[in-house]
């Protein structure tokens, strides 16, 4: 019988006086577990070494070959191995003059992302064509963006792991009667004419919306104090 020791625990024995069908595994005076035993080409997916965590292994059962494949789920690996993303926001001028402004940013900064640029600003319309371009040839574009520029509008750069598609699901449903209760337009918005905030698509549209609506040095980069308890 093979021992497995784990680093921290109490030392095992194993008793050699038992039968060949079972062994006897102490690993305190008061605890006795009966294990079978173990094989020396059988493996235990939770103690491979790293580079066998997500490969495929062969194994030989009584004289047969077989593949199978073992499969570890390691939250703070798969986080590690996640990018961290930008979003562009923006409260559109139905939600500056409802004094939304504070509630939608608290959205973002409740969910643990990082705001990097934040200003109010009077959107004119050549950069609204500019970032409405894809919409050029359907027939509410006018009037899109004569809603665009009738007001101030809040620009927002957020940062963060998958923040682009968790943004979109905070946002909510571009009809706000479509929108889940609990997002901001199923909580806030009643009319897509007037569905109060914008979020980029993609992560590719986050970095060009951006640059489009942020000039340079309008960006601040930071570390929040809390990130530690954010992410691992």
């Amino acid at each position: 019988m093979e021992c497995l020791c784990i680093v921290g625990a109490s030392p095992c024995v194993s008793s050699s006086s038992l039968s060949s069908k079972t062994s006897s595994l102490f690993c305190a005076p008061s605890c006795r577990l009966i294990l079978n035993p173990i094989k020396k080409h059988h493996n235990l997916a939770a103690f491979q070494p790293a580079f066998h965590l997500f490969a495929s292994t062969q194994s030989h059962l009584h004289g047969y070959k077989r593949n199978h494949t073992a499969r570890i789920f390691l939250p703070h690996l798969v986080a590690s191995m996640e990018e961290v993303e930008e979003t562009y926001i923006m409260i559109k001028p139905d939600g500056v003059q409802r004094g939304l402004v504070g509630v939608i940013i608290s959205r973002f900064e409740k969910k643990g992302f990082k705001l990097t640029g934040l200003k109010l600003f009077q959107c004119p319309r050549e950069l609204a064509e500019e970032h409405y371009k894809d919409l050029q040839s359907k027939s509410f574009f006018p009037k899109l963006i004569d809603y665009i520029t009738s007001g101030p509008v809040v620009c927002m750069a957020w940062e963060g792991i998958g923040v682009v598609a968790s943004a979109r699901k905070l946002i909510g449903a571009t009809n706000p009667l479509n929108a889940e209760p609990g997002t901001i337009r199923g909580d806030l918005a009643v009319q897509t004419g007037r569905n109060v905030v914008h979020g980029s698509d993609s992560p590719e549209n986050g970095k060009r919306e951006i640059a489009l609506w942020f000039k340079g040095g309008e960006l601040s980069s930071w570390t929040p104090a809390q990130q530690p308890w954010l992410t691992e």
